[in-house]
């Protein structure tokens, strides 16, 4: 597994796994979708990106809302994408996307629902699963090139991101 380094890595890695788990299904970003007469397939789409906590090493957290939008075409049979969207929140379910697990929080928040047209009626031909994943981005805090452990406590330090501010653990 490859270190994480920007938060794009996420929805290229949970592609992947679309493409691995459904492999008769198109799956990509909304570039994919633009023009094309078929829509049937399942478009990756990141919502947002927030702070997080820091994860127990010291990095960065970044949580980031993705959507899944599972839409089927015109004419196939009732609930198609409803089921198309149950398979995806199982997949969903407990994946960290072959990411490491020191970077990369299991699914939160998972919610699926039929798509609402701008006449806000429900378009069940498209469904979108919706969830919350953290990444932890950049260096350990704790790593330092001498190998010794160190330690700072947030009351005694002006900034918790300055490495020189921690101290050596007392053995």
């Amino acid at each position: 597994m490859t270190l994480i380094e920007k938060p794009s890595q996420l929805p290229q890695a949970v592609g992947a796994a679309l493409h691995a788990a459904f492999p008769d299904l198109k799956v990509g970003s909304h570039q994919d979708f633009q023009g094309d007469a078929e829509k049937t397939g399942v478009q990756v789409t990141v919502e947002g990106n927030g702070p997080g906590i820091r994860s127990r090493e010291g990095r960065k957290a970044h949580v980031l809302s993705i959507s899944l939008r599972a839409m089927v075409a015109p004419g196939a049979l009732p609930f198609d994408a409803c089921d198309l969207a149950s398979q995806l929140m199982d997949l969903v379910l407990d994946n960290r996307w072959n990411l490491p697990q020191a970077q990369c929080d299991l699914p939160a928040n998972i919610v699926a629902a039929p798509a609402v047209r701008s006449t806000l009626d429900a378009d069940y031909d498209t469904w979108t699963v919706s969830f919350t994943q953290t990444l932890y981005l950049g260096p350990p805090l704790l790593e330092d090139p001498t190998g010794q452990p160190l330690f700072a406590c947030t009351w005694d330090v002006s900034n918790i991101d300055d490495p020189a501010q921690y101290k050596p653990l007392a053995e």
